[in-house]
């Protein structure tokens, strides 16, 4: 079903009408307006890297053994859909701009299906760290383990920085339902596609970190144990 943007009109009082110049009609301060909230994102997930990249000078051993017990292969998958994502929705995008609703969509649909898989595997790599005894509030991670210190830190670091990410994807599979119904709503069309461009521009944000929290966790350990969980 094809859905027509409709202005909204409203009148001066000579009585001249005088098409309203919203959100989707100012587009350079639109995308300004996201550019400067994925900012604070840098800046929020830059700090964790910080954290991880200080402490790690301190604790270079344990942070190399921490390292190293995590699944590399479950984290290089999940790294794949990820990039595999991005593309799509960039797809989607590029799509919608040339009046490609349908194609769109189907992107739109196929970069949440990707979201899902990337939690689904997560979830069982949380799942399997917490059965041997590595998660937030276990045993292994209150101050009274025997585990080292360094461990500790990394393992904090690490639980805190995937689990904020988890919450990003639930945010980005949210926002790109939303964008769906926006499409069937006519809100959202090759005229009017700025609401979509700051979703993508999100998801960019989104897989961007996953590219660097893979190498900083996953990666630094990998001269040690060959496996992970």
């Amino acid at each position: 079903m094809s859905h027509e943007y409709v202005p909204e009109i409203a009148t001066d009082r000579d009585g001249n009408e005088h098409e309203v110049q919203g959100w989707q009609g100012d587009f350079y301060a639109g995308k300004l307006g996201f550019w400067l909230f994925m900012l604070t994102e840098v800046m929020m997930f830059g700090a964790m890297f910080l954290a991880l990249a200080y402490y790690n000078t301190l604790h270079p051993q344990d942070f190399l053994d921490a390292s190293a017990s995590l699944n590399r292969w479950l984290g290089g998958t999940n790294t794949v859909i990820l990039l595999i994502s991005a593309l799509t929705m960039g797809l989607g995008f590029l799509k919608m701009r040339v009046g490609d609703v349908k194609g769109a969509k189907l992107m739109i649909w196929a970069t949440i299906l990707l979201a899902i898989i990337f939690l689904v595997i997560k979830g069982f790599e949380w799942r399997a760290e917490y059965n041997h005894g590595i998660f937030l509030m276990h045993d292994q991670l209150l101050p009274e383990s025997s585990l080292p210190f360094g461990q500790k830190l990394f393992f904090g670091l690490y639980f805190s920085m995937t689990g904020l990410h988890g919450v990003h994807i639930i945010i980005g599979i949210g926002l790109m339902l939303w964008l769906l119904a926006k499409i069937n709503a006519g809100a959202v069309s090759k005229e009017h596609h700025i609401f979509y461009l700051n979703i993508a521009l999100y998801w960019d944000i989104v897989h961007l970190i996953w590219v660097f929290v893979f190498p900083y966790y996953y990666m630094i350990g990998a001269g040690g144990v060959a496996g992970g969980h």
